[in-house]
This record gives C-alpha cells, sequence and structure tokens, in this order.
C-alpha cells in the first residue's frame, strides 16, 4: 500500500474511533440555567426533570438578587436564564450592552383588576374612581389591561410607554388616581378597582385567578422569557430547552400547580 494511502486508512481509522468520544461529550453537557427563587425556579426544576428524559441535563442555579442573572449569562457564568419579562429584558440589554436574546416565551404573571365593591365590571359606575401604579412602567401596564376591557384607548404611539396624558378616550368618565405600588392594596377601601401586578397582589393575599375582576392576557407583552447568549442562539441544545420548557408535562404542573394565576403564553 502506498504511503498516502496507509495516511489516508489511518486517518480515517482515527476519525471513526473518536465519533463516540465526541458524541459522548456532546451527551455529557450540563446546561446552566439562572432563575430566580420562586415560581421560575419551580417550574425549571420540571422542566430539567422533562429535558433529562430527552437526554439534555439541565443545572438549575437559583440567584438570589436577579439583578445578577444578566450579568452572569452574558459573562458565561450561566448558558441561559428565566426570571425577567421582555420589557425588562430589553431594558437591561440596551443598557448595559448585553449581547443577549429572547428564545421563547415562559410564563407570564397577570396584573388584575381587583375590587372590594364590585363583583364584576358590569358594576361599574360612570364616574367611578380607579386605581393604577404611579411608577411608569406600572402605569402603562395598568392602561394597556384597561384598553384591553375597552374601559379607555390611548394613543397608538404611545405604546409600552403610556401615561394618562396619552389617553384619549375614557367612555364612563374614570377618575384615574395613581398609587405607589405598596399602597395599592390599601386603596381598595376607597376605589371602584385597583389595577394590581400579581407579586404585588399574592404579598396582599390575593391571586388573579381566584379574586379578580378581569385579568392580563397570557400572551401580553409583558410575558416572560427564556433567555441565551446571541451566539448560542442556533446551538441544538437551546432547541431542546425550549421543548423541554412547552411540553405537555410543564404545562400540567404549571395549571395544576397555579391555576390562572400562572399563565403561559405558548
Amino acid at each position: 500500500m502506498k504511503p498516502r494511502a496507509v495516511m489516508a486508512a489511518a486517518l480515517l481509522v482515527g476519525a471513526a474511533l473518536l465519533q463516540p468520544a465526541l458524541a459522548t461529550a456532546a451527551a455529557s453537557q450540563v446546561i446552566k440555567v439562572g432563575v430566580s427563587a420562586g415560581v421560575h425556579a419551580e417550574i425549571m426544576d420540571q422542566v430539567r426533570r422533562v429535558a433529562a428524559t430527552r437526554g439534555l441535563a439541565l443545572d438549575v442555579i437559583v440567584f438570589g438578587k436577579p439583578a445578577a442573572i444578566d450579568a452572569a449569562l452574558a459573562a458565561k457564568q450561566i448558558d441561559a436564564a428565566s426570571f425577567e419579562d421582555e420589557p425588562s429584558f430589553d431594558a437591561q440589554r440596551k443598557q448595559h450592552g448585553y449581547a443577549l436574546t429572547s428564545v421563547a416565551t415562559t410564563v407570564t404573571f397577570p396584573i388584575a383588576l381587583y375590587s372590594r365593591k364590585l363583583k364584576n365590571l358590569g358594576e361599574l359606575q360612570r364616574g367611578a374612581t380607579i386605581a393604577i401604579p404611579a411608577d411608569r412602567e406600572g402605569a402603562a401596564r395598568a392602561l394597556i389591561l384597561l384598553q384591553n376591557f375597552t374601559l379607555l384607548t390611548f394613543k397608538d404611539s404611545a405604546g409600552l410607554h403610556a401615561t394618562p396624558a396619552d389617553i384619549t378616550s375614557n367612555r364612563l368618565n374614570l377618575k384615574i388616581r395613581q398609587v405607589p405600588r405598596a399602597h395599592l392594596f390599601d386603596s381598595l377601601n376607597s376605589v371602584a378597582f385597583a389595577v394590581i401586578d400579581s407579586g404585588d397582589a399574592a404579598r396582599a393575599g390575593l391571586y388573579p385567578a381566584r379574586d379578580s375582576l378581569g385579568l392580563e392576557d397570557a400572551r401580553s407583552p409583558y410575558a416572560n422569557v427564556l433567555t441565551v447568549r446571541d451566539s448560542d442562539r442556533t446551538q441544538a441544545w437551546v432547541a431542546q430547552l425550549v421543548a423541554a420548557y412547552q411540553s405537555n408535562d410543564v404545562a400540567h404542573f404549571i395549571l395544576t400547580r397555579y391555576q390562572d394565576s400562572v399563565r403561559r403564553p405558548w
């Protein structure tokens, strides 16, 4: 056999021997997913179980300070993250110049309308006073919800940054009072209803699916997202992770554990 033929044959044999080793290395890859404590951690633990049955190993890392998660992802300390809504993620990415991208929606923590005076929105009287969050982001999200319930409209150009000054129609002439989030629950004694986010409501013992007059759609612009680095977006494990998250098993867990107080937009 000629020397070149011998060398080529040796390379082919070497490549063949290397293939199983590469496959084993790929299969043993562990994907680190950063989450905040609570619901995100609980759901991701279920995702981990599903992913494991499909050959993807996840290491769920719970951060005590959610604000550190995006930085950890950008610094390659973790491989993916699940803890914040799309607008918050976009703001962090732009502020810090992170090369990160969202690859799927996860869950929505719905803001909702709560009342001690009304049993349903049909009882809402003209000229009634309602309360919404005083902060800019909370106010915009509340106004979007009120528009979805056809109680008012605002300029299309305002988008996710709407303020009371952008309102173009208010069919019941509702009086809108802006209240700091910490005091929205207390405002229920004096207003027809208040728009309260999921976290503040839960701390006050209120749950959207059980106690609200109406709640935010699961496919809200404020749905939470699963994020990775731009450079990893096309990696096979990303599609596997998304498929595990949006699996029937995880959907069943979310529904049975949280009912409609945690909603899934997929």
